[in-house]
C-alpha cells in the first residue's frame, strides 16, 4: 500500500488555485496546433472540456456512444446548478459554498479541490449566460435563485426543471463551433473499449463503431475521460439505461486507481418502483423539496388503509400527518441533505408507514405551497377577499411556472394529478461520488489520462449536495482541465503525431477483439438483462441504503459466482459486425460485475458510516451516520490486480486545515 500524492499546491487555501495557475507550464498557441487530445464522453464535463480545449488550439477528438452529444445523460439534470454569487444577499460566499460542500460530503472530500470549485462557480454562470442559457429570472430581470438540500442560502441557478438540458445545449453549441472550424473531430455512436499506454503514458484508445462494428485505433497525446458515473450497477437507477462504467473501468484495468466505489448517492425524491418489469427509475428534482412538504400518516392503520385504497391522503388532517423531516430536523426541515432524507424515508417505510401498494413510498405535498403562493399572488394582483378556489388557481399557476414540466412528467408516469393529490416518492440510486482517483490536476494514476465530472471522485466526498453535479462538470471542463492539462502537454511539443501501428495498439486491439469473441461465443442460456437484474438485486439488498458486514461478505461471494456464470452462459444474438445492442450491453454488464464486487469490498473495508455509506454497525443512538475520523479520514484508491478480490488498497490521507471536523448535524 502507498500514500498517494495529490499534488495539492502549498500556501493558503484561497491562494492555491491562483498560485498554481501562475506557476504551471503552458503550451504556446503555435505548439497547441501540433497536439492531439481525445475526450471520451460529451456531456457537460466532456462537452465543455472539448469545446474549451479546441478553442485554445488543441486538436480534439470526441467520442460518445449516443447519436449526438445532445443526448448525454447531463440532459436529465433538473433542478439547477450552484454558484456562490450571493445574488439573494443572504450571506453566501465562496467559503460558505466550500464549507457546505465539505460538510455535505461528511468530511470525506479534498479541501483544495472543493475550494477551487467554489472559486470558479461564479464564472460558470457568466459563461453560460453568455452562451444564451435561459436561466430563470426575477421580475426585475435579475437571475433567480432557489434553495437545495444541506444549505441555508439560496444559491441554485435554474431553468425551470430542465437545467441540465439547457446547460448541455450551451456546451453543445460551443462544441459545434469548433467542429465547424475543424478543431473537433466528432465520433458519435462510438464506444471506448480500452485505453492504450505507450511507455507508461496514455496515448490513445481502442473504440468500436456501434453502427458498423469496426474496431478502431485512435491516438493522442492525452486522453480525457468524462463518461459519468456507475449508478447502473444497481440496474434500477435514475441514470439513462445506456449509462455505464466501461471507459473508466477499462482505464482502471490499465492502471488508473478507482477511488471510493462504495460512495454512492441515493436520491430521496424519485418515483417509486412499480413492478418487476421496470427498466429504470425517474427522478423528481430535489428543487421540489423547496415547496413540497414530506409526510406519512401518523397512524399505521391510516397507512394501511391508504395502501388498500380505502383512504385518500387528502382526507387526513394536518394533525394526522407526520412531517417527519420537519420533526426530526427543524433547522433544515425538508431541505436536509439527500443521504439524510433518504434514510429517514426508508426508516418510516420499514416501520410500516409507507403509502403505496408496496409500502415503499412517502408523500411530497404541495398543498401548503399552493395556498401560500395563491394568497401572495392575489395580494399582488389586487384581488380583495379571494375565494379558496381563486387562491388555489393562482397558487397552481405559480407552482406550474416553477415546476410545471416536472409535474407534467409525474402525471404522465403515475397517472395522478400532483396539483390535487400529493406526489409519491421513494429513494433510488442516483449519483456516484466514487470514480477514478485524480490529483489536483485531474490526472489519474496513468500519466496523460485525465478524468472529469462524475467520472472522477474528487469533489463530493461521501455525499453530493444537490445542484453540485452540474457545477463540478462545468468547472472541470471550462475552467480547470484546460489549465492543468497544459502542464502535462508542455512536455509533448516536440513529440509529433502518435502512430497507431505500434505493438501497444496492436495488443490492445487484439485483446478488445478477443473479449468480444468470448462474449459472442458463450453457451447462450440467459439474456444480458437476466444477469444485470440479478446483480442489481444483490447490490440494492446488500450494498444499498444500508450495509452490514455479513451481507457485504455474502454480496462479494454472490457477485463473483454470478460473474463466472455470466461468462459461461450469457446469450448474445446476432453478430459483432454491425449494430448489436445486446453486445453493447454485455460489455457494460461484464464491467459492472467486476465493479460490483470491488464496491462491496470497499464498503466492507470502511468500518464507519459517512454520507451515503451507511454501515448498520456504526450509527448514533438517533440512527445517524457515525464517522471514525481517526481511522478512516482517507480516500480509498484501489489498484487493479486481475480480480476484484485481489485489488490492492492505497490511501490518500485527507487533511483539514480550514474546517473543524464535527458530527454532521442538520437539527
Amino acid at each position: 500500500m502507498s500514500i498517494l500524492d495529490s499534488k495539492i499546491p502549498e500556501g493558503p487555501l484561497a491562494d492555491k488555485w491562483t498560485k498554481h495557475k501562475n506557476t504551471i507550464n503552458l503550451v504556446n498557441p503555435a505548439n497547441k496546433r501540433n497536439i492531439d487530445v481525445i475526450v471520451v464522453g460529451t456531456g457537460l464535463a466532456g462537452g465543455s472540456a472539448a469545446a474549451t480545449l479546441a478553442e485554445l488550439g488543441y486538436n480534439v477528438k470526441t467520442f460518445c456512444y449516443q447519436d449526438s452529444p445532445r443526448r448525454a445523460h447531463s440532459i436529465a439534470a433538473q433542478g439547477g446548478i450552484n454558484a456562490s454569487k450571493n445574488y439573494q444577499g443572504d450571506g453566501d460566499s465562496d467559503y460558505r459554498l466550500f464549507y457546505d460542500t465539505v460538510k455535505g460530503g461528511d468530511y470525506r472530500s479534498r479541501e483544495a479541490n472543493v475550494y477551487r470549485l467554489a472559486e470558479v462557480s461564479g464564472n460558470i454562470i457568466d459563461q453560460c449566460v453568455a452562451q444564451g442559457v435561459p436561466f430563470a429570472r426575477e421580475y426585475g430581470g435579475l437571475l433567480d435563485n432557489r434553495s437545495f438540500g444541506g444549505v441555508l442560502v439560496s444559491r441554485t441557478f435554474y431553468a425551470k426543471g430542465q437545467t441540465g438540458q439547457q446547460l448541455l445545449l450551451g456546451a453543445y453549441s460551443a462544441m459545434n463551433r469548433q467542429i465547424n472550424r475543424g478543431k473537433i473531430q466528432a465520433f458519435n455512436r462510438h464506444e471506448m473499449l480500452d485505453l492504450v499506454k505507450i511507455d507508461g503514458k496514455a496515448r490513445g484508445i481502442i473504440a468500436r463503431d456501434l453502427v458498423t462494428g469496426e474496431i478502431e485505433r485512435h491516438s493522442a497525446h492525452a486522453v480525457v475521460l468524462a463518461t459519468g458515473g456507475y449508478g447502473n450497477v444497481f440496474f434500477l437507477s435514475t441514470n439513462a439505461m445506456g449509462s455505464n462504467v466501461m471507459a473508466a473501468w477499462r482505464a482502471h484495468r490499465r492502471g488508473a486507481f478507482f477511488a471510493n466505489p462504495c460512495f454512492t448517492q441515493i436520491h430521496p425524491t424519485c418515483i417509486p418502483v412499480s413492478g418487476e418489469s421496470q427498466s429504470k427509475l425517474t427522478l423528481m428534482s430535489e428543487s421540489l423539496r423547496n415547496d413540497g412538504r414530506i409526510w406519512v400518516p401518523k397512524r399505521k392503520e391510516d397507512a394501511e388503509a391508504i395502501r388498500a385504497g380505502k383512504l385518500k391522503p387528502t382526507q387526513l388532517s394536518e394533525e394526522e400527518r407526520d412531517y417527519y423531516l420537519e420533526r426530526r430536523y427543524p433547522a433544515f426541515g425538508n431541505l436536509v441533505p439527500r443521504d439524510v432524507a433518504s434514510r429517514a424515508a426508508k426508516e418510516r417505510c420499514d416501520a410500516g408507514f409507507g403509502v403505496n401498494k408496496t409500502g415503499e413510498a412517502v408523500y411530497l405535498d404541495f398543498a401548503a405551497a399552493i395556498e401560500r403562493y395563491g394568497k401572495e399572488k392575489a395580494l399582488t394582483s389586487g384581488i380583495q377577499n379571494p375565494t379558496k378556489e381563486q387562491i388555489t388557481k393562482l397558487g397552481e399557476e405559480v407552482v406550474e411556472a416553477k415546476y410545471g414540466n416536472l409535474f407534467q412528467m409525474y402525471e404522465k408516469i403515475v397517472d395522478e394529478n400532483p396539483y390535487k393529490t400529493p406526489m409519491m416518492i421513494y429513494p433510488a440510486v442516483h449519483y456516484t461520488m466514487g470514480g477514478l482517483w485524480v490529483d489536483y490536476n485531474l490526472q489519474t494514476t496513468v500519466p496523460g489520462c485525465y478524468a472529469a465530472g462524475e467520472a472522477n471522485f474528487s469533489d463530493h466526498g461521501a455525499n453530493r449536495l444537490g445542484a453540485s453535479a452540474l457545477m463540478q462538470g462545468l468547472a472541470d471542463g471550462y475552467f480547470v482541465l484546460p489549465y492543468t492539462i497544459g502542464d502535462y502537454l508542455a512536455n509533448d511539443i516536440r513529440t509529433g503525431e502518435i502512430p497507431t501501428d505500434t505493438p501497444e495498439f496492436e495488443q490492445a486491439e487484439k485483446e478488445a477483439k478477443e473479449r468480444i469473441e468470448k462474449l459472442m461465443n458463450a453457451s447462450g442460456i440467459n439474456s444480458v438483462d437476466y444477469y444485470h437484474k440479478k446483480l442489481g438485486k444483490i447490490m440494492w439488498n446488500k450494498c444499498g441504503m444500508s450495509r452490514n458486514e455479513k451481507e457485504l461478505k455474502e454480496a462479494i461471494e454472490e457477485i463473483a459466482a454470478l460473474r463466472e456464470d455470466f461468462w459461461k452462459n450469457v446469450k448474445i444474438p446476432g453478430d459483432a459486425n454491425g449494430v448489436n445492442q445486446e453486445l453493447e450491453k454485455a460489455g457494460r454488464v461484464a464491467d459492472f460485475l467486476e465493479l460490483g464486487e470491488l464496491f462491496a469490498k470497499d464498503a466492507l473495508t470502511r468500518n464507519e458510516s459517512c454520507g451515503g455509506h451507511f454501515r448498520e454497525e456504526y450509527q448514533t443512538k438517533d440512527g445517524e451516520a457515525l464517522r471514525d475520523d481517526e481511522n478512516f479520514k482517507f480516500v480509498s484508491a484501489w489498484e487493479y490486480k486481475g480480480e476484484p478480490k485481489d485489488a490492492v488498497l492505497h490511501k490518500e490521507q485527507l487533511v483539514y486545515e480550514n474546517i473543524e471536523l464535527k458530527t454532521r448535524s442538520y437539527k
